[in-house]
């Protein structure tokens, strides 16, 4: 009997492992991977689930959280046990356990219950790290050199303390941050692959701090601890404003703390008490490069046995007034390494290595000859007619870096605190003959995991996107950058908002706006108004605000929360988003923005069409109140949602009386202003065909089939005109390859986006110099169609837990293939024309479910694996819309095809 009970049991195990149809995969804390050091008491937990099956869907999560791996292994959640939850959710689901405190370390995992009530497998084991919440928490001081030279660029200072460990190591951290930049280590030894760590933030109100886990490079005995320090943003320039914005000399903080076996513990905190001497850099900056004397290196300074005797004590500085905060997004990182296409020799001397790549970063050289030779390295995106860099766009960015050898067989260079937007590296004072390898472009940006890629049978297409995502791994450098080349590379609001949905395609930057909107928020003035700039370096005056640029305080707190369903980041940036709103409506009671535009910049850089003003202030100010009562309403507010969507219809009925005529023609007469006023849904029902009209002759016959937008309207011009019925017109400026338009930098020779349409024409060579970048990303805000429409990848719901597969083929293209990596997993839409019939293939998440738009005459003509695809599982037939059949799709793999 018990043998047939014990039998009986097993059976029913296995039965129960082989009907579990999903895992839980790909966990992730605040958008991170096992994060160290957050400042969230109450983090997000997200999770991919995986099945083999069509229609997967979660019914049920349980989450166990723990203080230590080994209560987890027995499924012990002493912190937070969820218990079984029904719910489909699996992202966003915030941490509700026991109170967290600083420096607590949470082991978590998940299982999951499919749709027949079968439980998962635990997922592996994740884990988050709190870092220090109270600035009680910091018993490190600020230290730097003393008697620095502040009235110019100083040595990059390096600092030491050695210290003894007497007892058997259980575990380390090191909590480090900086009033300017710097590079740490430990025993000989560099504790990360980060760059220019703490980041760019607006330093009055916060800097950041890192943490990291040392335990491996702790030893007993006699250890060191060492960090180089360097002007970065906070003393160095910035802008083109100068030095000095926020500090006037670097400093460190570093506090190690060290936990051993018995539970005792050690702390070595940043003081006097630390070393401090000058080194090989002479100077660093971002703007003008490094200047390096190899002849000063101080050998292994940041070992444990190394004499700091002749070094001085270190300066302790007042704490600053900023909060000091845990970095929550992917810091700075290489991510690639470029090698040399062609070099040649304009003058004789001097090298001009081409590698291939509009880029950001820094060249490694390799180099051997005597003590006190001098090798200079200068940075340009583009050539002049006779071979050699041109620089005169880079303002007063002098983009050099010097390297002085100390003549010690091959020696290699690569700087420490700067960055350079280029693609071409000029080498003066090398001494032999260069070598293809002895120069790589070190590509460097925010490491912000990619998530989309886009490609298609049109090549110049394929090198568009190709330019859009370089220019975003470029300039999405701590902060989304204007430029990366120029005296300025500022967090420019305006381009950060028309880019910001392309960018959410192309990369996960949920972590990353998160910390921006800090600055941002940072940057508001208490009347409410936004800077032009976040960071706010500069101070533009108490009312900064410029319409497109101001609103962006709106509108991409509302396009994250759309990509990835973040309802916190709405709670957290409301009530700024209200304030904006508020304050462009107490400047103008009659609800057209015509006061308090402070800048103005209009729809910059436009071609041949200068939009009103005041009808494009006036359409931001209805398109932030949109989102503002949006957002309200996803939040629950029920009064404030009311509120500003009656004031949005305001602010539409004045728009159309005062800027509307009865033929639809708006003031302006341009294709910004009916891009704006179609795109915000801003005219009556009546107007709307009138608009249109006006919109698609101003392209077709006025512009011969070429646009004409700057930064603002040229990301509504597409979605526009696909919104509109006008496809075909979007394809012809999709492909067109004639001044303006995308394809000209493009047959041109470009890698990235250009700041300007004209930035170089074959009649008039190079534009102002005074404004034109070759790596600016604003015109490429394309890409969100490119995705969305050629590839037909959209959000059904905030988050894509609806997904929309619709593509629109056209402009004879015969296949694309596009896939984004969402929060709640893969998605794919790959189609293909071969002659009468269309072949589309897609993937759906698990616990997700889409429309799918199939191209057909009926939805009898639209088969998988020659089975009709009414009948296929997972597959259920809605309607026929627009010349598609439409299908509601369950999570797993579809092979469609149809012919018309």
């Amino acid at each position: 009997m018990r043998i047939l009970i014990a039998a009986g049991v097993a059976l029913a195990l296995i039965q129960c492992c082989f009907a579990q149809t999903m895992t839980a995969t790909h966990l992730r804390c605040e958008y991170l991977i096992n994060p160290i050091g957050i400042g969230e008491t109450k983090p997000r937990l997200s999770w991919w689930n995986e099945s083999k099956e069509r229609g997967a869907v979660q019914t049920a999560y349980e989450i166990l959280a723990s203080s230590s791996r080994e209560k987890l292994s027995q499924n012990v959640g002493d912190l937070w046990d969820t218990g079984k939850v029904s719910s489909d959710k699996s992202i966003q689901i915030e941490y509700a356990g026991s109170p967290l405190k600083s420096r607590d370390l949470v082991f978590w995992k998940v299982r999951v219950w499919d749709k027949s009530g079968n439980p998962s497998p635990y997922s592996e084991v994740a884990k988050w790290e709190i870092g220090l919440l109270d600035p009680s928490d910091w018993q490190a001081n600020w230290i730097g050199k003393p008697n620095a030279t502040i009235d110019k660029a100083d040595p990059s200072p390096y600092i030491r303390k050695g210290f003894d460990v007497s007892s058997p190591i259980d575990h380390a951290r090191i909590y480090v941050s900086a009033q300017g930049l710097y590079e740490l280590y430990l025993n000989g030894h560099r504790v990360s692959d980060d760059h220019f760590n703490p980041g760019f933030t607006d330093y009055k109100f916060r800097i950041q701090y890192e943490t990291y886990d040392v335990t491996r490079l702790i030893k007993q005995g006699r250890n060191a601890v060492g960090a180089i320090l360097g002007d970065g943003w906070y003393v160095g320039h910035v802008g083109g404003w100068g030095r000095q914005q926020y500090g006037k000399q670097p400093m460190g903080l570093v506090q190690l703390e060290v936990t051993f076996k018995d539970g005792s513990q050690m702390s070595v905190g940043s003081s006097s008490a630390w070393k401090v001497a000058d080194g090989p850099i002479l100077s660093s900056d971002f703007m003008k490069g490094e200047d390096y004397d190899a002849r000063k290196e101080l050998g292994n300074w940041s070992a444990a046995d190394f004499d700091d005797s002749s070094w001085q004590s270190a300066m302790q500085g007042s704490a600053p007034a900023a909060a000091i905060v845990a970095q929550c997004s992917e810091p700075v990182r290489k991510w690639q390494e470029l090698h040399a296409k062609s070099i040649t020799q304009p003058k004789t001397g001097m090298y001009v290595v081409d590698l291939g790549q509009n880029m950001v970063g820094w060249a490694r050289m390799k180099v051997k000859g005597k003590a006190s030779d001098k090798v200079q390295l200068r940075f340009a995106e583009m050539l002049n007619p006779d071979g050699t860099i041109y620089t005169a766009n880079l303002r007063s960015a002098t983009s050099t870096d010097t390297y002085i050898l100390k003549g010690d067989g091959e020696e290699v260079f690569e700087p420490h605190f700067t960055f350079h937007g280029f693609r071409y590296v000029e080498v003066t004072g090398y001494p032999g003959l260069l070598q293809d390898d002895s120069i790589t472009g070190i590509v460097l940006g925010s490491a912000t995991p990619d998530t989309g890629k886009f490609e298609c049978s049109n090549q110049m297409v394929n090198q568009l996107w190709h330019n859009i995502y370089w220019g975003q791994r470029g300039n999405y450098l701590s902060v989304p950058t204007d430029c990366p080349q120029r005296d300025e590379r500022l967090g420019w609001m305006g381009d950060a908002e028309v880019f910001v949905r392309t960018a959410a395609y192309n990369c996960e930057i949920g972590g990353f706006m998160t910390k921006w909107l800090n600055d941002v928020q940072d940057g508001q003035t208490p009347s409410g108004a936004f800077a032009d700039v976040s960071p706010r370096v500069h101070d533009f005056g108490d009312n900064p605000a410029a319409p497109g640029w101001g609103d962006a305080g709106v509108i991409v707190p509302y396009a994250i929360y759309q990509a990835y369903d973040d309802k916190r980041i709405l709670e957290r940036h409301f009530e700024s988003m209200r304030i904006w709103v508020d304050y462009i409506h107490d400047n103008n009671p009659n609800l057209l923005w015509e006061k308090s535009r402070a800048n103005d910049y209009g729809d910059w850089l436009n071609i041949h069409e200068e939009t009103p003003h005041e009808v494009l202030g006036t359409a931001f100010f209805a398109h932030s109140t949109d989102l503002v009562a949006k957002s309200a309403d996803v939040l629950g507010l029920t009064d404030e949602a009311a509120k500003y969507h009656e004031l949005f219809k305001g602010i539409c009925d004045a728009f159309n009386k005062a800027y509307v005529g009865p033929d639809g023609r708006i003031k302006g007469d341009t294709q910004t202003a009916y891009l704006v006023a179609l795109g915000f849904h801003m005219l009556p029902d009546d107007m709307r065909p009138l608009a249109i009209q006006h919109l698609v002759e101003d392209v077709t016959v006025k512009r011969n089939n070429h646009l004409a937008t700057g930064f603002l309207g040229v990301s509504l011009l597409n979605p526009v005109l696909t919104e509109t019925g006008n496809l075909d017109l979007a394809y012809k400026l999709l492909l067109q390859d004639t001044f303006p338009s995308w394809g000209y930098p493009i047959k041109n020779g470009a890698t990235t986006i250009w700041e300007r349409w004209d930035g170089w024409t074959q009649d008039k060579g190079f534009q102002d110099p005074g404004m034109n970048s070759f790596n600016h990303y604003s015109l490429g805000s394309v890409g969100e169609w490119l995705y969305g429409v050629v590839g037909g990848i959209k959000p059904g719901t905030p988050g894509y837990k609806e997904i929309v597969i619709h593509p629109q083929p056209g402009g004879n293209l015969t296949y694309a293939n596009t896939s984004y990596q969402s929060i709640y997993g893969d998605i794919k839409s790959n189609w293909k024309i071969d002659g009468h019939s269309f072949e589309l293939s897609v993937k759906i998440p698990a616990n997700t479910k889409a429309l799918v738009y199939v191209p057909a005459a009926s939805a009898e003509a639209v088969m998988e694996h020659g089975h009709p695809a009414s009948s296929a599982d997972g597959l259920k037939f809605l309607r026929m819309e627009d010349g598609a059949a439409v299908f509601e799709a369950g999570s797993g793999s579809y092979d469609l095809t149809s012919t018309k």
